[in-house]
């Protein structure tokens, strides 16, 4: 399920902004998505419907909704953390995609959706029902895939075994997420290009978090073992509250399209628009950060 002359693009605002403890007004976080939608990215990661009182930032997501311009190709992704979520994210028309945080580190399941790899289990399964009957697409993020700093068993047969129960409840979707930084380019190397081996019809991404000095080797890594589907977030700003006091940055939308333009990988992003969403992006960032 890979081409080699293409890559498909996923923009997280929503990963951006829900760390920031300041409410950025919902007509800015509006304005912001609107300059991101013109880019051309395949897939806008826009908000969540989970808890307010989890993510007080994406509080007011139904609204932002309503204020989208949607007339352009890009797909709306809504993060969801259980089915009542779910359920009210496929609601909505123009969601297209649901994405569901599935962690193979029991403590870290337990701090991001208050329930054990079991029970998340039992979720997907019943999140995938509910979207198959809405005509959405559940997205798998494993969490936690390249390891974890809280002691928990992990290895990649781990990984692969999850997600060969994931593929069984129906699943075509994962991302591979480095949730809080902590793997190298070898390892990104390794577990990528054994679940794309191991996975051949299932549509495997990648949700990297880095730091300034290392994000190349990681892109590469992924993207040189088969890896077509990427998460970037401008100026590589956010990460999982429910990892760690101090969040690590995503990878920066920039830098991935640096890279890209430089191997000569087409995708839709569209130069012009994506420097004006840069600009817009000062405004809803500088004031909070």
């Amino acid at each position: 399920m890979t081409n080699g002359n293409r890559v498909w693009v996923t923009e997280c605002p929503r990963d951006a902004m829900q760390g920031i403890h300041e409410f950025i007004p919902t007509e800015l976080k509006i304005n912001y998505l609107n300059a991101l939608l013109k880019v051309g990215f395949d897939r806008l990661d826009f908000g969540s419907f989970v808890s307010p009182k989890a993510i007080p930032q994406l509080a007011d997501t139904k609204e932002v909704l309503a204020g989208l311009d949607l007339s352009g190709p890009t797909k709306l992704l809504a993060i969801i953390a259980n089915l009542r979520g779910a359920t009210e994210a496929s609601s909505f028309e123009h969601i297209s995609f649901l994405g569901y945080p599935f962690s193979v580190s029991e403590t870290f399941q337990r701090r991001n959706t208050n329930s054990g790899i079991a029970d998340s289990f039992v979720t997907v399964q019943q999140i995938q029902e509910q979207a198959m009957k809405s005509c959405k697409e559940l997205l798998v993020y494993i969490s936690m895939a390249y390891g974890n700093p809280y002691g928990d068993d992990w290895n990649s047969d781990v990984v692969i075994d999850w997600i060969s129960k994931l593929k069984n409840t129906g699943i075509k979707k994962i991302a591979l997420a480095d949730t809080v930084g902590l793997a190298n380019a070898k390892e990104v190397a390794y577990l990528t290009s054994a679940v794309i081996k191991e996975f051949p019809d299932i549509e495997v991404g990648a949700h990297l978090h880095c730091k300034p000095g290392n994000w190349h080797d990681k892109v590469a890594a992924a993207f040189d073992a088969g890896c077509r589907h990427f998460d970037a977030a401008i100026k590589g700003l956010g990460g999982c509250p429910m990892a760690e006091d101090d969040l690590v940055g995503n990878l920066a939308t920039e830098n991935l399209i640096q890279y890209l333009n430089q191997k000569n990988v087409e995708t839709l992003i569209k130069p012009v628009e994506f420097n004006n969403a840069m600009s817009v992006s000062n405004l809803v960032f500088l004031p909070t950060i």
